[in-house]
């Protein structure tokens, strides 16, 4: 057998047995179908994985099906932003990219035959009225006054609904099935409403628009879709979507629900996130802030990261909540492999050698990556100012500091040993400026020749040869593990952490990363991975940061380890 077909992978599973018994005639054929109304997050991320995953597993297809039965939410930047990530994330639908719209004559034909076969009417019924008949979990609902009219009149009514003689609101068509179900999906649902909005791909061809739960099932069923594979929030719409089904008699699909990502310190809720964005708290769909595909690419994420991290939360049955300290350690072991390594300081403190000669420069020889020897080696200018962290140094350092302070030494990255001796400061504030330091000329490349130790180092760029760059250091969003999670009468936004997002506008880059590209990435030393943002330019550069090098998932897997 294949590893598919020995996967633990519940979906995969079903997969399996589905084609050792010949149903579908061991096709597969799956499918990934957005609604065009937003940008795609983290979570259509593990939808993608596993739909196209499946696909090449089983040598199948899938389908990329834009469900745009919503015009008055939808636009054509949704669906352009969708295709660019879905193959930003390594996947290609080929031919096989179509959309709900493609089939608006065939949905109106299939609710045609439902009013023909008395499963079908038009209701006059606002959509207040609607609500308030359908009943709840522990009444039934009561039928519409208008259930009743005979086939011809729902026909008639319904040929003028699609003529456009109706405003909206006014006319809907709703399936006849049973008001007193324990499943409300099944009472007389919605299949058609009135809509005179301009279609992205329609125009005003049509003044009436399907229901998603009228046009999803169908579609994959025109489609010969497969395995229709959904969350499980889909799970109480099957009944539906079968009813439909059985009462057109046409091509049924094998839904499967799965458990859909829910990850800490986040949101992934759309209409949570449009929230954010029209309140001001982000700056737009692919703000690195956001939990969207865009936003994480634009933060510095690489697709292996977020495909890595799909596989290794896999398919579950049941809803669970994964600690964004897993994204973020998946997230540094592939930037780990392949950032080069550079010098940035982000709050720069002015350091003078006194005893290095005037003019004098050295190239200090760096690796570029010690997981990767192959990417080489390059030279940094060493001069007498250099900048290094004003949290590298401590007027009086607490315990257990180790870096710079009066009277102590330490090691600037690959170059030398040095030691203060004074400190200037502003004769205002009296915060410390600047400092006046020694060098061991016998340390060059940063080891002594007499076989003394420091414990302490610190990175470095030359003032003569500092790039000047804006580099913005993102954190959560929320604060909170759960941002939903408020007390009575809070509101979950309260839960925003207002240290998000802090720009340093004054960092100081060694030579030459002016030049990088946006979404070039790097590891800054001992400051985390970093990456070009796309309004970076040469004259004005800017870095963002992509995730800490603190990790701390690794740090709780080792200690769930020794329990």
């Amino acid at each position: 057998m294949t590893q598919a077909e020995t996967s633990v992978d519940f979906v995969r599973g079903i997969i399996a047995d589905d084609n050792r018994s010949g149903k579908f005639g061991g096709r597969v054929v799956t499918r990934f179908p957005p609604e065009p109304n937003g940008y795609l997050h983290i979570g259509h991320a593990k939808s993608i994985c596993l739909n196209f995953g499946l696909a090449a597993d089983f040598d199948g297809v899938c389908h990329l099906r834009f469900d745009d039965t919503n015009p008055s939410r939808e636009e054509m930047e949704f669906v352009e932003s969708i295709q660019e990530d879905v193959r930003w994330l390594g996947y290609d639908w080929g031919d096989n990219l179509f959309y709900a719209s493609d089939y608006f004559g065939q949905l109106y034909e299939y609710a045609t035959k439902l009013i023909e076969n008395g499963k079908a009417y038009v209701c006059d019924l606002t959509g207040d009225e609607v609500r308030e008949y359908r009943g709840n979990l522990t009444e039934p609902g009561k039928e519409s006054p208008y259930r009743n009219r005979t086939v011809e009149e729902n026909l008639n009514l319904f040929k003028s609904m699609r003529a456009g003689f109706f405003e909206e609101g006014s006319h809907t068509l709703r399936a006849k099935i049973d008001m007193a179900a324990p499943n409300l999906n099944l009472r007389d649902p919605v299949l058609y409403r009135i809509l005179k909005q301009t279609h992205h791909r329609t125009g005003d061809e049509w003044p009436i628009y399907p229901m998603y739960d009228f046009a999803h099932g169908q579609s994959d069923s025109i489609e010969n879709v497969t395995h229709s594979v959904c969350t499980l929030e889909f799970e109480d719409h099957r009944p539906l979507y079968d009813w439909f089904l059985n009462e057109l008699d046409i091509y049924r699909s094998q839904q499967i629900e799965f458990a859909r990502l829910n990850i800490t310190h986040t949101v992934l809720s759309k209409r949570r996130l449009i929230e954010l964005i029209n309140g001001g708290y982000v700056n737009g769909w692919d703000d690195p802030r956001m939990p969207t595909i865009s936003g994480l690419r634009r933060r510095g994420y690489t697709p292996e990261a977020l495909r890595n991290f799909c596989d290794r939360i896999s398919v579950a049955r049941r809803d669970n909540t994964v600690e964004i300290a897993l994204l973020e350690h998946t997230l540094r072991d592939d930037l780990n492999k392949r950032s080069p390594r550079v010098m940035g300081v982000l709050d720069p403190l002015k350091v003078v050698i006194e005893n290095y000669p005037e003019g004098k420069v050295e190239d200090i020889i760096s690796t570029n990556n010690p997981e990767d020897l192959t990417m080489g080696e390059r030279n940094v200018p060493f001069t007498r100012v250099v900048y290094i962290e004003k949290d590298d140094f401590r007027e009086v350092p607490p315990p257990k500091f180790y870096r710079l302070s009066p009277g102590r030494e330490v090691r600037l990255k690959d170059a030398y040993y040095i030691t203060c001796n004074s400190v200037v400061k502003d004769e205002t504030t009296g915060e410390v400026i600047e400092l006046r330091c020694t060098y061991d000329p016998n340390t060059f490349g940063g080891t002594s020749a007499d076989g003394r130790k420091v414990r302490g180092t610190a990175h470095w760029v030359s003032e003569e040869y500092a790039v000047d760059a804006e580099v913005r250091v993102y954190d959560h969003l929320f604060t909170t593990l759960d941002p939903d999670d408020v007390p009575e009468g809070s509101d979950w936004k309260d839960n925003i952490n207002p240290d998000s997002m802090v720009v340093m506008e004054s960092a100081k880059l060694e030579p030459g990363l002016n030049q990088a590209k946006p979404g070039e990435r790097f590891q800054f030393l001992r400051l985390g991975y970093f990456c070009v943002d796309k309004d970076s330019t040469p004259e004005a550069p800017i870095f963002n940061r992509t995730v800490a090098l603190r990790d701390t998932w690794a740090r709780m897997d080792q200690d769930r380890k020794k329990n």
